[in-house]
């Protein structure tokens, strides 16, 4: 994956247009050209510059560095110094009285967006995922041999202070959730890793696993070791056959090598791991349908509580903890949680594995610093929108996952700050849409995709996703009326409220986002017959017409 060192974003509203913004965009061009750096740092625009004192604005990735008001014959200097000779133009910097709430708090963020800090992904594609020899040069079980070396408590108390966080979507603390299976009495216990990663565009768990299986056995081993559990179940998506492959070459070799079975390490410690392959059910990725799917029972899911801590596979306490949050511990022990606490942000320290997709001209896999925003992960990682388009919306986590609209782009992407936004994080898929997208068809999808996945136990999702639909696909075909959307904002809130799991809880949330964010543009459909993207099935019987 191909970086540019810096990234250049040039205020594009219409009161830095009026200010001559075209003109220092042109000349940033320019100026790049001559010292030879187009190549090595990406230009581009971006609207809601701040307050009028300081457009037009330009800031400067990754220092963060926001210099404004800026002129034409401003450019050389900027391009000279900070561009060619990586000295921050202190006396052109936009003072923070002058910027907006959703640009001055950069300021106060100079220098925390590493091009690629990574950690979970830090092997992935660097060694051969099939050579434990590899992984073992590259700092393999030396996290394993330290947690063995010292007391449970200790290694559950280093992750509870390093802070980290489920990265499933949930954010629960992982250190608390450790410490409740540790506290159980029950002598036999569980460590299971969900990797059924059937987010519709989420891919990440899957490059750690076929990319690093090792760091996936070598951390379950150490919460084996925590917890107290001598048995581990790796649930792997049905469709992943190469990660499945990889983990159990990674197993055996773990085993050839003492480090997996009996007496790992000469410490007395026994723990061993199977595989078990899912059947494609998007459910499954639900905690306890996958707890029943390994147990050889129809996926779906529990009642609550229990909760699996206590009463999980076949009814003993079970860990539970997604790829991405396991891929993180072996980091974490053998650098210390303060290292760990040094990266992202006070609540939510540490990294974050994104998939970027939709209407950017870069798609791919990336891990940044928890606290980047949507409109950095856009401009500077997905290099821009294509020539034209604007930024209207995106969606975190996958088909569950919240609607962002542009107004939310700068909000520090951490749980904390987006829990305050009213929005979830997600599990890290991102799909960047323009203003091509009408939030009605992409509705319509998502209702789709969960009325197809639901198993049907409970009555608020099955019929929920059905009528949703229903009274969604009305609207995209002009057929419905005002009335409609109170009925969607209320099933939004029953199925939040009553379904039996997750899977229902979050189906209605596009719903909410959508009514909340974009509902004129759900209004101009019912009211005036058309839809304002042109996407809509009446949109082209009219223009037949």
């Amino acid at each position: 994956m191909k970086f540019t060192r810096s990234m250049v974003l040039v205020s594009s509203d219409p009161e830095s247009l009026r200010r001559g913004a075209g003109e220092v965009y042109r000349n940033f061009a320019k100026e790049l050209a001559s010292f030879d750096l187009s190549e090595e740092i990406t230009l581009s625009q971006f609207t809601d510059g701040g307050r009028e004192d300081a457009l037009p604005l330009v800031i400067i990735y990754p220092e963060a560095s926001a210099y404004g008001p800026v002129s034409p014959a401003d450019v050389a200097r900027i391009v000279e110094e900070h561009l060619y000779k990586g000295r921050v133009v202190e006396d052109m910097l936009a003072p923070v009285k002058e910027l907006s709430g959703r640009i001055g708090w950069l300021r106060a963020r100079k220098g925390t967006l590493p091009m690629e800090k990574r950690i979970v992904l830090r092997r992935a594609g660097r060694i051969d995922p099939e050579s434990i020899e590899e992984y073992i040069a590259e700092d393999g079980y030396q996290a394993l041999a330290k947690a063995l070396g010292s007391s449970r408590m200790d290694v559950i108390t280093e992750l509870e202070d390093s802070g980290l966080q489920g990265r499933g979507g949930a954010g629960f603390p992982t250190g608390r959730k450790w410490r409740f299976v540790a506290g159980t009495k029950n002598p036999k216990k569980y460590v299971v890793c969900n990797a059924d990663e059937s987010e519709p565009g989420t891919f990440k768990d899957r490059v750690i696993l076929e990319g690093d299986p090792h760091s996936i056995v070598e951390a379950m081993i150490i919460a084996g070791f925590a917890v107290g559990a001598d048995e581990g179940y790796i649930y792997v998506r049905g469709e992943y056959q190469l990660a499945q492959r990889r983990m159990a070459n990674a197993i055996q070799q773990a085993r050839e090598a003492g480090l997996l079975g009996n007496n790992i390490l000469e410490s007395g410690f026994n723990f061993d791991i199977h595989v078990h392959s899912g059947a494609g059910a998007y459910v499954c990725g639900e905690e306890t349908a996958l707890l029943e799917s390994i147990e050889g029972k129809r996926g779906e899911p529990r009642a609550r509580p229990p909760y699996p801590t206590t009463h999980g596979l076949w009814g003993k306490p079970t860990l539970v903890n997604n790829v991405e949050t396991l891929a993180n511990v072996p980091a974490i022990l053998l650098n210390g949680h303060e290292w760990y606490r040094g990266l992202g942000t006070p609540s939510s320290p540490g990294t974050k594995t994104y998939t970027i997709l939709g209407n950017v001209n870069f798609r791919g896999l990336i891990e940044v610093p928890m606290g980047i925003t949507l409109r950095e992960v856009i401009n500077f990682y997905g290099q821009g929108l294509p020539a034209g388009a604007n930024f209207k919306l995106a969606q975190t986590g996958g088909s569950s996952g919240s609607i962002i609209p542009a107004i939310l782009q700068d909000t520090p992407m951490d749980f904390e700050s987006f829990r305050k936004a009213g929005v979830s994080l997600g599990s890290g898929a991102l799909l960047i849409c323009d203003e091509r997208t009408c939030v009605v068809d992409l509705a319509i999808t998502l209702m789709k995709f969960f009325r197809f996945e639901s198993c049907g136990k409970c009555t608020p999702c099955r019929v929920g996703t059905d009528r949703g639909l229903r009274i969604l696909t009305a609207i995209s075909k002009g057929q419905a009326q005002l009335e409609d959307l109170d009925t969607l904002v209320k099933l939004a809130e029953e199925m939040e409220i009553a379904s039996n799991c997750g899977l229902g809880q979050t189906a209605a949330v596009p719903i909410r986002d959508v009514l909340k964010y974009f509902r004129a543009e759900v209004e101009a459909h019912i009211r005036l017959g058309v839809c304002p993207s042109g996407v809509c099935e009446m949109a082209t019987e009219m223009e037949l017409a």
